[in-house]
């Protein structure tokens, strides 16, 4: 009978945590992707369109479609108590979650944005950087609705 009991309680305890399990999870999912892949590529695409590496069409081209990649996973990492109020790590403002349409579409800005950079990577440098412009706007946008900055 004890064994039972402990079986149990060793289960419901189980459960209960499986939502803290799955929203560390969540959080370290998004913050990699920002940093190892829309980070990463962005960093690249920047010194690309400024020429302060050697222009490659195909790496900038390589380097947008990455970044494309990436909004339609992210904005299905934000379960709740993943913001900034509940996790010490989290950076996503509350705002995610009373406003789920906004930042879904500030997230289709970076997705639109990047397909067309990596177009405009085709054409040739100014072009690239005319469109790359426009990913910056696109993160900044988001950054300034949806990020809450901490030390």
């Amino acid at each position: 009978m004890r064994s039972v009991v402990k079986m149990t309680l060793l289960a419901a305890a189980l459960a209960m945590s499986a939502p803290a399990v799955m929203a560390q999870d969540a959080l370290k999912e998004r913050q990699t992707m920002m940093k190892e892949i829309v980070g990463k590529n962005a960093k690249l695409g920047n010194q690309l369109a400024k020429g302060e590496v050697p222009y490659d069409g195909t790496q900038a081209a390589n380097a947008m479609t990455a970044i494309n990649g990436v909004p339609d996973k992210f904005v299905k990492l934000f379960p709740a108590g993943t913001d900034s109020d509940s996790v010490a790590k989290s950076e996503a403002s509350p705002k995610i979650w009373t406003d789920m349409a906004g930042f879904v579409a500030a997230a289709d800005k970076l997705k639109v944005a990047s397909a067309a950079a990596a177009e405009a990577a085709k054409q040739g440098q100014a072009e690239f950087a005319t469109a790359f412009g426009n990913v910056f706007k696109a993160c900044k946008g988001c950054h300034d609705a949806y990020r809450v900055e901490k030390d």
